[in-house]
């Protein structure tokens, strides 16, 4: 009778155990812009459909979007829908559009740019390939998103003088070669890349650091759960 009981118990101890990690473990995800494809136009990729990529997709505050393109292509990215359907970054201002990394006409040669672009507004986020007159753009190197909240933004991501973090900081200051291939806070350990061309959702994922404080905390529970359940047998 008394193992029944005791069996009973930690049962539902481990019930209450997965549950309250499959709570913690939904962490901030990294999303590969157009999976397999990159981020590319469609004279230069025919099959790239970045509505389709969009589509049934949950984007948070501290997410990345992780551009795999090159050279030849920007990757542009504004709060502004007039800036956005013109394709056009030469006017727009820039407390709501920022240019992460443009394009380079003159290069010789074509290599490859890996840019990953953090998510700190809520609302609505516009994408697009701003260089060769809207060019590219206009031949669908462009999409749009809704960030919501989520779990808020990670503290590195934070920007200390505005708490709700309602606008991105620019990489460039009036330099467009000042911008680097690739722009991450060098203090995030972001969660580990995810492509999606063999499912429809992203595949959850968690930092390193992330998942040993909801260990450490998750594991205070279980401790406290353990006591207990073994002080009342």
């Amino acid at each position: 009778m008394e193992q029944t009981i005791f069996n009973n118990r930690l049962s539902w101890l481990l019930v209450l155990i997965l549950i309250s990690f499959s709570k913690s473990v939904d962490a901030y995800k990294n999303y590969t812009v157009g999976d397999s494809l990159g981020w590319f136009d469609n004279l230069e990729k025919p099959q790239v459909n970045y509505d389709k990529w969009v589509a049934n997709k949950k984007f948070s505050l501290g997410d990345f979007l992780i551009f795999n393109t090159d050279n030849n292509h920007s990757v542009t990215q504004t709060y502004n829908f007039t800036t956005y359907k013109s394709c056009d970054y030469n006017n727009a201002l820039d407390n709501d559009t920022t240019q992460w990394v443009s394009a380079d006409p003159s290069s010789t040669s074509i290599f490859p740019v890996t840019v990953a672009v953090p998510l700190l507004k809520v609302g609505p986020t516009y994408f697009f390939s701003s260089d060769y007159d809207g060019e590219q753009c206009e031949n669908g190197q462009h999409f749009k998103i809704n960030v919501t909240y989520g779990q808020g933004l990670p503290r590195a991501l934070k920007d200390p003088s505005d708490d709700d973090s309602t606008a991105p900081i620019s990489p460039i200051s009036g330099d467009e070669e000042s911008a680097p291939d690739t722009i991450v806070p060098a203090s995030f350990d972001h969660p580990r890349d995810v492509s999606t061309d063999d499912s429809p959702e992203p595949s959850n994922s968690i930092s390193l650091s992330i998942f040993s404080k909801v260990l450490g905390i998750q594991l205070s529970w279980v401790f406290v759960m353990l006591a207990l359940v073994f002080g009342i047998c």
